[in-house]
């Protein structure tokens, strides 16, 4: 690969990408000191110093080794040209066994199910702060916060369609200004208290797991500071790794700051409960502000929660885009508003998302109680990265000492994290759960179904029937249908198509042309490949073109099919000749129709009950998908829909008997 592929793939480090990546990267992490330190501590508790103490000690390793080490170090350098995530990580490494594509599927459900608990916690989290603002005598309905908490994930859901690249340049400073706030505020109280740095010690932290009865409940509240590191690695390829390794150091310092500084706050009441408004605990997050500071800190913290919510959407964007190109979901129009590589858009997961926000925010009503369903699944997807990330370092030929320390440190540490989160499950936890396992179930029916196609589905060479193409292009009794008539195969041989499509154009209702072309389109494991390869049958008759594009690449074939035509004109390979066109300098290539068929299973088939059950779920969700038209990138006015039964087995032993 040239040095300038590499620029093209990789993001460079500037001070401009930092920013960006501080408004894109960071929300989730970001903005956990809002809601973990009061987690740990728990409803009325009195404070306890060794429970304070244990609690940061847990949150700064896990930082360290569950993020920084785990996340920032080693699986961002599991890139895919640039691209990262968990299904990104699975085309690195299906080739070695073919069940690793389960835990990909797991652990892609997991986090896409996540990222509906993000939003709603960390902006009812913030609004929430308005009620130490409010007069005593005057408290703010949980109502009145859940409608504000609405409106703004909807504004944000909304602002989506721009791109990510405009929410970083716009949120970039903003988070840029919290995180130094943050670190401001932690200092602010370490100085009234500097021995609080005793915490870092490991000593607390796993003296708390060994002591305390409430060591798993206490374990599920620290794994909220890390939850954000799954979307940090699906949003490599919108920043890219030095971008986010830089910044990381920037983002850990500002968050240890301010979890040691509420730590040093909490120390005053020491033996008794934290004080509380309208009958709600104090949060620490607000404790260490100052009184004359509430005001502008709760609108800096809104700001922030919005944004802390764009590194799972956009990751969400990412991974969905990633299972649809990998054939694990169905075909989704993906939209790519900026001209920068790993900006994209994905309009029926931002309503999915958007949907699944407002109804976590109307089911919980306070962040208290969504505290319950959060982080069960991202501890799940963080299992799965860990099992795909160990046969990634055996296919790169790392020490297998390292391997086997890596998965022992990582199962037992994050299996912990799922042992404490289970205990959510009844609480909550089962929402995100079951939005996985649906999600989980779709993937595994899609691919199950195609299974089922490829076994049954028979392929027919198209050499057998070129004499008879070549005749009905040439027959003038049957009125023309296209100068170029495409159609699109999933036969990858350059020599077969599946037997509906001459169906379709010798037997149906023939379609006459100059010229028949049949599309293959192979996704490659790479992310940005734009490649071809003409096959042809039959000179100026019958071409079948097979495309190799990267699973990122957006599938424009009305323009790639242009330009391959135009390309075998200039090299004689193709002859189109009386062709009326306008545009002086252009090459004549005439009008092009593509054909694209529908299936509907057919009352001829004979499957188990199984896979007629797994047919119907896979053709019924494939019929209300994105339409072929935006998914191949086709104008409207050049596409024919043509609705065909799929018959799969037919009926061998009918027992039908003829009486005279």
């Amino acid at each position: 690969m040239s040095s300038n592929d590499d620029q093209t793939y990789h993001h460079k480090l500037t001070a401009a990408g930092l920013v960006i990546t501080l408004g894109i990267i960071y929300g989730d992490i970001g903005t956990s000191p809002l809601y973990v330190m009061k987690a740990i501590i728990g409803d009325g508790n009195p404070i306890d110093r060794f429970r304070l103490l244990g609690g940061v000690s847990l949150i700064f390793w896990t930082l360290t080794i569950q993020t920084t080490l785990k996340y920032v170090l080693l699986t961002l350098s599991a890139d895919n040209k640039g691209e990262g995530g968990i299904f990104s990580l699975y085309t690195l490494v299906r080739r070695r066994k073919r069940w690793l594509l389960y835990p990909a599927i797991i652990g892609g459900a997991a986090v896409l199910a996540d990222g509906m608990i993000t939003p709603p916690i960390s902006i009812s989290s913030a609004i929430e702060g308005l009620k130490l603002i409010a007069p005593p005598n005057a408290d703010i309905p949980t109502t009145t916060i859940m409608m504000v908490s609405i409106a703004i994930i909807s504004l944000l859901f909304a602002f989506q369609q721009f791109g990510t690249d405009a929410v970083g340049r716009f949120f970039g400073p903003v988070m840029f200004g919290w995180f130094s706030m943050l670190a401001i505020l932690g200092v602010i109280q370490i100085v009234k208290m500097p021995n609080i740095f005793v915490a870092i010690n490991p000593y607390y932290g796993l003296n708390l797991i060994r002591t305390n009865p409430e060591a798993l409940t206490i374990m599920g509240a620290v794994f909220l500071c890390t939850t954000g590191a799954e979307a940090l690695y699906a949003d490599l390829g919108h920043c890219g790794k030095n971008n986010i390794r830089i910044s990381w150091i920037f983002v850990k310092t500002s968050l240890v700051l301010n979890y040691l500084g509420q730590a040093a706050w909490c120390m005053q009441f020491q033996g008794r409960p934290l004080p509380q408004v309208h009958n709600d605990d104090f949060n620490p997050f607000y404790g260490i502000m100052p009184d004359w500071f509430l005001w502008p800190g709760i609108i800096i913290a809104t700001v922030a929660a919005i944004i802390a919510s764009q590194a799972l959407i956009s990751g969400s964007f990412t991974l969905v885009s990633e299972a649809v190109r990998l054939g694990l979901l169905p075909k989704l129009t993906v939209i790519f508003p900026t001209h920068m590589k790993g900006q994209l858009y994905v309009p029926a997961v931002n309503s999915l998302l958007w949907a699944g926000c407002v109804g976590v925010v109307l089911f919980f009503r306070k962040s208290e109680n969504m505290e319950a369903a959060y982080g069960l699944a991202v501890t799940i997807t963080m299992l799965m990265t860990t099992l795909l990330l160990s046969n990634y370092f055996v296919l790169n030929r790392v020490k297998a000492g390292f391997i086997w320390l890596f998965l022992t440190v990582y199962v037992c540490l994050e299996g912990s994290f799922l042992w404490a989160n289970l205990l959510k499950f009844m609480d909550g936890g089962f929402i995100t759960m079951m939005a996985a396992a649906l999600l989980s179930a779709l993937m595994l029916v899609w691919v199950q179904a195609k299974k089922i196609k490829h076994r049954y589905i028979q392929n027919v060479r198209i050499n057998d029937y070129i004499d008879q193409l070549i005749l009905l292009g040439s027959d003038d009794d049957i009125p023309k249908c296209a100068t170029n008539l495409v159609f699109l195969s999933s036969a990858k041989s350059p020599k077969k198509v599946e037997e509906k499509i001459l169906y379709s154009i010798l037997q149906t209702q023939p379609k006459r042309a100059d010229i028949y072309w049949f599309l293959h389109i192979e996704t490659t494991d790479e992310p940005y490949t734009m490649e071809y390869k003409v096959n042809t049958l039959a000179r100026n008759d019958v071409y079948k073109v097979n495309f190799r594009l990267g699973f990122r690449v957006e599938q424009r074939m009305n323009l790639f099919l242009r330009r391959v035509v135009e390309d075998l004109l200039e090299n004689d390979e193709l002859a189109v000749s009386s062709r009326y066109h306008i545009g002086h300098g252009e090459i004549a290539t005439g009008d092009f129709k593509f054909v694209i068929i529908q299936e509907f299973l057919s009352h001829e088939n004979d499957l188990p009950v199984f896979e007629q059950a797994v047919m119907r779920i896979y053709l019924a969700v494939k019929s209300i998908t994105a339409s072929p038209q935006n998914w191949f990138g086709l104008d409207s006015d050049s596409v024919e829909i043509e609705q065909v039964p799929l018959v799969l087995r037919r009926v061998k032993d009918m027992q039908l008997k003829r009486i005279v």
